[in-house]
């Protein structure tokens, strides 16, 4: 990555202008604040930094080696190595971070806010809303607690803290742009109701908290838009703590799976708009052991509507693996019920 030296090429003549007597009489009389915005501006200023002083404490640096790759190729031997954020959710050392910050790495090394060095354990793994969680033996640290992010209002106060670039516990502070936004995480599924916000985010902010006002996390940092500016976006917090819990009691998160591959398309003249046209099932999968054709299409899943392949997705949880369900499809003119019986999904977390 090119960086740019703001003092390369400028001597001290080049960056300070010096004034003489005729200079100072020439100059414009000071800018006198409006009465009241002293007081307006101290009071945003200590609603952030109370938050941060609040959460500061719990916010990690992660430092990750990993085996570096080349043609796809493992290289024994050579290594590569990458940062990120993270921060402490219990006193006995758990730490929610993102999955890509961790995801594959052979060591994992945790900063904390006070400068103390901890190696970390994978706990566990969700590459599919991009978080992990990691633990280190240390005994009563301070903690971050979680927000609702339901109660999260469009242009409310945000602070992202994080370790951009290695430098730990940066600060900064924007609002919530937007709600309600969606992202694919980087196996392919869509990741529900992210936060949007302009508090600057750069490389190794990924895992950090984003914090509302009263120092209560709503989100964890995970994403920009390149070459954009203040387009940034982070998990919402209900969504990383039903997953964290999960993490921490089974080391990754159960969903069930069918075996099809599918693109979603319109359809004309029949009671329902869209759905997904089967373009091929896995053999030996449940759609295919359930009589799904390339051709079909999907329209429903247990009776609700499917209208795409992330609302597919979308039905197929836990609580559908190894429960008989039906799929409703349009084969040809006709419409047909299947009887199909979801696996589980068994994600390789070896990969990269």
């Amino acid at each position: 990555m090119r960086t740019i030296n703001p003092f390369q090429g400028h001597g001290t003549l080049g960056l300070v202008r010096t004034f003489t007597d005729g200079d100072a009489a020439k100059a414009a009389p000071p800018v006198t604040a409006a009465p009241g915005d002293d007081a307006l501006l101290d009071s945003y200023s200590q609603t952030i930094t109370r938050a941060v002083a609040k959460v500061g404490p719990a916010v990690v640096n992660i430092r990750v080696q990993g085996a570096a790759k080349s043609g796809g190729h493992r290289h024994r031997g050579q290594e590569a190595g990458g940062s990120g954020s993270g921060f402490v959710i219990a006193p006995d050392g758990f730490i929610l971070t993102n999955s890509h910050v961790v995801h594959g790495a052979v060591k994992i090394e945790v900063t904390l806010a006070d400068g103390r060095v901890f190696p970390t354990a994978l706990i566990g793994d969700d590459p599919e809303t991009d978080l992990a969680v990691i633990r280190i033996n240390a005994p009563s640290l301070v903690h971050a607690q979680f927000g609702d992010s339901k109660s999260i209002r469009v242009g409310q106060i945000a602070i992202a803290i994080g370790s951009p670039f290695g430098f730990q516990q940066t600060v900064t502070a924007g609002v919530v742009s937007a709600l309600g936004r969606t992202m694919r995480s980087q196996s392919g599924r869509l990741i529900d109701n992210v936060i949007q916000t302009d508090a600057a985010l750069n490389p190794g902010n990924s895992g950090g908290p984003l914090v509302n006002s009263r120092g209560e996390i709503i989100g964890v940092n995970t994403a920009i838009i390149l070459p954009a500016q203040g387009i940034c976006f982070a998990i919402a917090s209900n969504t990383a703590e039903f997953v964290t819990a999960w993490l921490i009691k089974e080391g990754l998160i159960r969903r069930s799976w069918i075996g099809v591959a599918g693109q979603n398309v319109s359809i004309h003249r029949l009671a329902v708009d869209q759905g997904v046209l089967v373009s091929g099932t896995e053999p030996g999968s449940p759609a295919n052991r359930a009589g799904l054709r390339e051709g079909d299409v999907i329209v429903a899943f247990n009776g609700e509507p499917v209208a795409s392949i992330d609302e597919l997705h979308r039905h197929l949880v836990a609580g559908v693996i190894g429960v008989t369900s039906t799929l409703t499809i349009i084969r040809h003119t006709e419409k047909l019920e299947l009887t199909v019986t979801p696996q589980e999904l068994v994600i390789d977390h070896q990969r990269n």
